[in-house]
């Protein structure tokens, strides 16, 4: 019994003797390098060799918009709620999206889901300070209207980016594969497949600011509509290491375009 009470005894002290405030395996009395981070693999020192630091990262997005349009006099003020969820690994990334509406005119009164989006992107730099970016999209019809738009779409796009120091110059264009059937009873509604394409440049006033402007033109998904054209001024605020915020404000340069839109958004990174 006293050996196993000398045995206990001897086993606290060397407890108590050892100590390892950053927890990386070598004892503070020899550790060359106090408070490394945890994600660092160390040497017999202490010191870091090498960073565990993951590719994978995430990020959610909430949103909120508003969008006001002026049809045959009739003015309809519609608001979004945007839900939008991000997993990126080295060049690859995927998104997966889906938002809320609500519209209010004098005449006319809806809400419900909008379609939701799942996309895979590739992003590469053929040359310095050009980065290009594939992608291929998925839009999942969970938008519910009379108008027999309830089949699956699919998009593809690719844009481009220069960077000139603290200026870039950006363009893209996109393909949607609309699946949708016409409409051909009291309604007649002829649906198309449609091309657009954007440009505009933005710089960076700041490490934690960004801000841009630009032109998007695209084809309504209904045959024998004009274009959609607009301009728009775009923001984004780092706010720390995991948070930040985007400010976008659109204008409609046609009368298929929506008047005014407004959005407000916050993301967290994980």
């Amino acid at each position: 019994m006293l050996r196993f009470l000398l045995l206990l005894f001897s086993l606290k002290l060397i407890l108590f003797a050892y100590s390892d405030y950053d927890l990386d395996g070598v004892d503070d009395a020899n550790d060359r390098c106090p408070n490394t981070p945890f994600s660092e693999l160390v040497d017999a020192y202490g010191c870091t060799k090498s960073s565990l630091k993951s590719y994978h990262n995430f990020d959610i997005i909430y949103g909120i918009g508003y969008i006001k349009t002026d049809y045959s006099g009739e003015t309809t003020d519609t608001t979004i709620h945007n839900l939008q969820f991000d997993y990126y690994y080295k060049n690859f990334s995927l998104e997966l999206s889906t938002s809320y509406y609500d519209s209010q005119s004098i005449s006319y009164n809806d809400n419900g889901n909008n379609d939701s989006f799942i996309g895979a992107y590739y992003q590469f730099m053929p040359v310095n300070n050009l980065k290009i970016k594939t992608g291929f999209g998925i839009i999942i019809p969970t938008y519910d209207s009379e108008l027999n738009n309830n089949n699956t779409d699919y998009t593809g796009t690719v844009s481009l980016s220069y960077a000139l120091d603290k200026v870039n110059l950006f363009a893209g264009y996109n393909y949607t594969k609309i699946n949708d059937d016409d409409l051909n009873t009291n309604i007649i509604v002829n649906y198309q497949d449609t091309n657009s394409y954007s440009f505009g440049i933005g710089f960076y006033p700041s490490q934690k600011l960004y801000l841009s402007t630009s032109y998007f033109s695209s084809d309504s998904v209904y045959v024998d509509v004009e274009k959609i054209d607009t301009v728009s001024v775009y923001a984004f605020y780092s706010i720390s290491s995991k948070y930040f915020t985007t400010l976008n404000y659109a204008y409609g340069l046609s009368d298929s375009a929506s008047d005014t839109y407004l959005s407000a958004r916050i993301g967290y990174n994980f």
